[in-house]
């Protein structure tokens, strides 16, 4: 159950996941958990190998007490996550706007938006196949990139994934490509975006912070602290031979 714990944690870390994508693995394994009390119901211990061993070798071994174990696991998965699982329209409203009923969306999240203009807006955006093909397009780009990200994953090759394009990128190049007409629209859809279901960068903060703990860091200001960090964990790459060219040289008198 631990090596199960971490596989589920390793996929919840890292930058670029919108919320949609941590439900989606939460609620993949209370699935998993489902199927791994029927095993010790069976008694088979298929997805258990190392304690079917244990249990060949020993007369007698108590399958109850883990039963229990693993079903404590997944009542505690589903109180800690039921308000996320009633949300699930919401949050995939930025991948799939066009097959969720729009009465099912939580408004209450973000004021700034009119819901019946965001139904009549969805209701006029449906039938325009220039605006519908972004989201097609989105959808297959995101099917290549989960595609890409478990076969790597498969092989162990976290560095590689990081390498991947993000999620949000994409889903965000995707409706900032989309006109203001449908603004109502735009607007839900960054909200979502803006949702992150992990501190995983937050804690990232903190760590990548280490590197200004020397003699020279008394004489820090506010502003340059905040420069400090944004140059350390944002992922923008400037183009410094341009920037450079752009500069002008300083003439000699």
């Amino acid at each position: 159950m631990t090596a199960h714990l971490n596989t589920l944690n390793t996929t919840l870390q890292g930058k670029g996941a919108t919320a949609l994508h941590m439900l989606e693995e939460v609620l993949a394994f209370e699935r998993k958990l489902t199927v791994f009390v029927k095993d010790f119901q069976r008694g088979t211990l298929s997805h258990f190998p190392s304690l079917r061993e244990f249990k060949q070798s020993h007369d007698t071994i108590n399958l109850e007490y883990f039963k229990s174990a693993i079903t404590a696991m997944q009542s505690s998965f589903g109180k800690r996550f039921c308000g996320f699982r009633e949300e699930k329209n919401t949050l995939s409203f930025p991948v799939t706007p066009l097959a969720i009923d729009p009465s099912l969306l939580n408004m209450t999240a973000f004021p700034g938006v009119s819901q019946p203009d965001l139904e009549l807006e969805l209701a006029d955006i449906a039938d325009k196949d220039i605006w519908v093909s972004k989201f097609k397009c989105l959808t297959t780009t995101l099917e290549d990139v989960a595609r890409q990200k478990a076969i790597l994953a498969q092989n162990h090759k976290w560095s590689d994934i990081e390498n991947l394009p993000k999620q949000d990128k994409l889903v965000f190049e995707t409706w900032n490509a989309i006109p203001n007409t449908y603004i109502n629209m735009k607007k839900y859809a960054f909200g979502v975006l803006s949702i992150f279901g992990s501190t995983y960068v937050c804690e990232q903060v903190f760590s990548n912070m280490n590197y200004i703990k020397n003699k020279h860091r008394s004489c820090l200001t506010d502003d340059s602290l905040q420069a400090c960090v944004k140059m350390k964990v944002t992922s923008y790459s400037p183009d410094l031979q341009t920037l450079s060219t752009e500069v002008q040289e300083q003439k000699s008198h």
